[in-house]
């Protein structure tokens, strides 16, 4: 029997002596309004047990982290033919870039760099009837919780210094991959990215990737197919240009966001959310990606 609570409860003490806990993300200036010493963890069992130390039940910024979930929704809308725009590869870069776009030829390396979502944000923009307010359903439907939203100021926020992203959707327009205008494609984008979670949340959202594509109320929301897809693609491409870091020192597919927060799965077994805003200098949370090298070695759970 493992000691799951226990185990973070001993991850908390050893990461909160930190001294050193990262950067938080300032190019997003609503981003800023954290407290550095903010640490949480959740961890959600296929077998319905939970388990949980210090600030798991406070909201944050998730990013990035939409991103598996935009995914998700596109690929029970579409299925395949989301491939046709996409590729399923590392980067190798950092989530930002735009050479390889270019290069190319307009398909994103994968669906996690900005690019590729904002693919995925077309997708929704153009199958779904009010994109925004369906894919914030879609979430609280799979997590069973209408409480989640939106943090309107980080969207705006993101709106105002999203010159990046606007050049990437331009890029995709100019090689006609994306289908829908810049600005409604960008809306839905930015509102997506700014879904405010806590790490039980997360893991509750989460929880299909881990059963099968079974969400927490037991429904399939994907195949067994699709829901190993996209496991694979966090493996190999969740955590931007250290993708491969996570999957050497961790053992899981996963998926980051600027906002600090990390969620992680071992298939048929758990999901696990962690939150500490301080980044690393590849964007990625200092003392969550500790938090989780901690917790499948003490643990002794990985998919290796």
């Amino acid at each position: 029997m493992i000691e799951y609570q226990n185990i973070l409860d001993s991850i908390n003490q050893s990461v909160i002596k930190e001294q050193n806990k990262g950067t938080i993300a300032s190019y997003i200036p609503e981003l800023t309004n954290v407290d550095i010493n903010d640490f949480g963890i959740h961890l959600q069992l296929v077998s319905g047990e939970q388990f949980s130390v210090g600030n798991s039940h406070q909201p944050f910024s998730i990013q990035s982290i939409s991103k598996v979930l935009s995914l998700a929704l596109a690929m029970s809308q579409v299925g395949t033919a989301i491939w046709e725009r996409l590729d399923v590869e590392p980067s190798g870069n950092p989530f930002n870039h735009l050479s390889l776009l270019e290069l190319e030829e307009g398909i994103p390396r994968n669906p996690f760099i900005n690019s590729g979502a904002i693919v995925i944000a077309d997708i929704l923009v153009s199958n779904l009837k009010n994109p925004k307010a369906d894919f914030l359903n879609y979430v609280r439907d799979i997590t069973g919780d209408n409480s989640i939203d939106y943090n309107y100021k980080v969207a705006q926020s993101e709106k105002e210094t999203g010159f990046n992203n606007y050049a990437a959707a331009n890029l995709l327009k100019s090689f006609n991959n994306l289908h829908n205008d810049v600005e409604d494609v960008l809306d839905f984008y930015f509102h997506q990215c700014a879904l405010e979670m806590t790490c039980q949340q997360l893991s509750k959202a989460f929880f299909l990737f881990a059963n099968k594509g079974n969400c927490l109320a037991n429904k399939a929301r994907l195949t067994k197919s699709q829901a190993k897809r996209i496991n694979a693609i966090m493996l190999t491409c969740g955590f931007y240009d250290e993708a491969g870091e996570f999957a050497f020192e961790v053992g899981l597919p996963g998926k980051s966001g600027v906002g600090g927060g990390i969620v992680a799965l071992l298939p048929n077994q758990f999901v696990i959310s962690v939150w500490s805003p301080g980044l690393n200098e590849r964007g990625n949370s200092k003392l969550g990606m500790q938090a989780l090298e901690q917790f499948t070695t003490l643990a002794n759970q990985s998919i290796f």
